[in-house]
C-alpha cells in the first residue's frame, strides 16, 4: 500500500515537533470574504467529487443511446458423420465437422423505446446538476456563517487584547506606586484580578476561534499550518426596504436548486410513464440461420423473427408505479414551494431586524467614541482623576458595548447570508 508523502510528513511533524514550535511555524494569511469564496470554489474536495456525478450522468446517456448487441450462436456440431458425409469428406469438402448450425439474432426495440429512455436519462442528468447546485448552496451558506463567526471572534479578540495591554500598563505603574507606598496594595490586586479574568475570556475566545479555523480550513482544503484571518472587504449589504417579498419569491422560484430538482422529478416520472407505456408493445427479434446437414437439406439458410404475445403481461405494474410516482411528485413540488415561501419570509424578517439594529448602533456616536473614551479613562486612572471602581465599571461597559456592536455586525452578515441561501441566489 502506498503512503501519501504529504500525509506522512504531516504526521511526522505533528508527532515529533513541540507544540510551541508548531504554533510558531503557522503562516498567517489574510483574505477578504470574497477571496475565501473564490478559494472555496477552486479547492473544496466535496464539490470536486460531487461534480463527477454529472459526468456519470453523461455516461448513462451515452449508454442509453447504444443498440443491443447481436447474438451469435453456433450449435449442433457433430464430430461423427454418415457414410455419404465421409465420402464427401474424402473428396475434399469443408469443414471436417460436417454437421453444424449457425444463428445470428438481433433485437429491434419498437415504439421508439431507445429514444424515450434517452430522454428519461437526460432528465436524470438535469437532476444531478441541480443536486450539485444544492450541495454548493449548502456549503456556501456554511462557509459564509463560518466567515461571519471568525470575523467576529477575530475582532473581539482585538478588543480583549487592547484591554489587556492597558491593564498590563496600569499594573506595571501601580507596582511602582505600591513599592513606594503611595497607594494601597488592594488596588493593585483588583487590577491583577481583572487581568486574570480578562485572560480567561481571551483563552476561551481563542479556543472558539481555533474551532472556526478547523472548519474553515477543512472547507477550503488548505494546510493546517496556515492561520486564516479575515480581512475587511467590500460589504454588499443592501438596504432591505426596497426589497419586496414578491420579487424575492420570484428569484427563489427561478434559482432554488432543490425546487428545480423537485420539478425535474415530476418531469422524470412523466418521461418514465411514457417509457413504461411503450413497453406494452413487444420488441421484435430478427434472426438469420444456417444449418449444414441438420435436415433433409445439405445446406439450409433461413430468416425469421420472433416477438412476445402481450396477453398476460402488458407492463401494468410498472405503468401504475410510474403514475403513482408522478402524482406523488406533484404534491411534493407544492409542499416544497410552500416551504420556500416560509423560509424566505423568515429570512427576510430576520435580515430586516439585524440590518436595522446594526444601523442604529453604527449611527450611535457614543459607541463610535468608545476607543477614545477607553484611552481617556486609562490616563485619568493613572493621574488619579477617577477611582478604581469607576475604571473597572467602564472596562466592563466598554467590553459589553464592543461585543454588542460586533455581534450586531456579525448577525447582519449571517442573516444576509441566510437570506441568500433561502432565495438560492447572490442578491445584489
Amino acid at each position: 500500500m502506498k503512503i501519501i508523502p504529504q500525509l506522512f510528513l504531516l504526521s511526522f511533524l505533528l508527532i515529533f515537533l513541540p507544540f510551541d514550535t508548531f504554533a510558531q511555524q503557522e503562516e498567517v494569511k489574510r483574505y477578504t470574504p470574497s477571496q475565501i469564496e473564490t478559494l472555496f470554489l477552486e479547492q473544496n474536495l466535496q464539490l470536486i467529487a460531487e461534480k463527477m456525478n454529472i459526468s456519470l450522468a453523461d455516461a448513462e446517456i451515452a449508454q442509453a443511446k447504444l443498440w443491443d448487441n447481436p447474438e451469435l450462436s453456433i450449435g449442433s456440431v457433430n464430430f461423427w458423420g454418415s457414410d455419404r458425409q465421409r465420402k464427401e469428406l474424402e473428396m475434399g469438402s469443408f469443414p471436417k465437422n460436417v454437421q453444424f448450425s449457425v444463428e445470428l439474432n438481433q433485437i429491434i426495440r419498437t415504439a421508439r423505446k431507445r429514444s424515450k429512455l434517452v430522454k428519461q436519462t437526460e432528465v436524470t442528468k438535469e437532476i444531478a446538476i441541480e443536486e450539485f447546485e444544492e450541495i454548493l448552496r449548502g456549503l456556501k451558506a456554511e462557509l459564509r456563517k463560518l466567515i461571519g463567526e471568525a470575523a467576529y471572534l477575530q475582532s473581539y479578540r482585538e478588543v480583549l487584547s487592547t484591554q489587556q495591554k492597558s491593564l498590563e500598563q496600569l499594573i506595571a505603574a501601580y507596582k511602582k506606586q505600591v513599592a513606594q507606598g503611595n497607594i494601597a496594595k488592594t488596588e493593585l490586586l483588583r487590577l491583577q484580578s481583572g487581568l486574570l479574568e480578562l485572560e480567561k475570556e481571551m483563552n476561551e475566545t481563542e479556543v472558539d476561534f481555533n474551532a472556526q479555523q478547523k472548519e474553515l480550513k477543512s472547507l477550503l482544503n488548505i494546510s493546517p499550518f496556515i492561520r486564516i484571518e479575515i480581512k475587511p472587504g467590500e460589504e454588499n449589504m443592501p438596504d432591505p426596504d426596497p426589497m419586496q417579498l414578491a420579487s424575492l419569491f420570484e428569484i427563489a422560484f427561478e434559482s432554488r436548486p432543490d425546487l428545480k430538482r423537485s420539478e425535474l422529478q415530476t418531469h422524470f416520472y412523466e418521461k418514465s410513464l411514457i417509457y413504461e407505456k411503450s413497453q406494452r408493445i413487444p420488441d421484435i427479434t430478427l434472426n438469420v440461420s444456417y444449418d449444414r446437414y441438420g435436415g433433409i437439406w445439405k445446406d439450409f439458410a433461413g430468416v425469421g423473427f420472433s416477438f412476445d404475445l402481450p396477453f398476460l403481461n402488458r407492463n401494468q405494474g410498472n405503468i401504475k408505479a410510474a403514475k403513482i410516482g408522478l402524482y406523488q411528485s406533484r404534491y411534493l413540488v407544492q409542499q416544497q414551494q410552500n416551504t420556500v415561501l416560509h423560509e424566505i419570509t423568515e429570512a427576510f424578517t430576520n435580515y430586516v431586524q439585524a440590518y436595522n439594529f446594526h444601523q442604529k448602533i453604527a449611527d450611535n456616536e457614543l459607541l463610535t467614541e468608545l476607543d477614545k473614551m477607553f484611552e481617556l479613562y486609562t490616563k485619568n486612572l493613572l493621574n488619579k482623576n477617577i477611582s478604581m471602581l469607576e475604571y473597572i465599571d467602564f472596562m466592563e461597559s466598554y467590553r459589553s458595548n464592543k461585543q454588542t456592536l460586533l455581534t450586531a455586525r456579525k448577525n447582519r452578515y449571517v442573516s444576509f447570508s441566510e437570506l441568500q441561501y433561502a432565495t438560492g441566489s447572490d442578491i445584489q
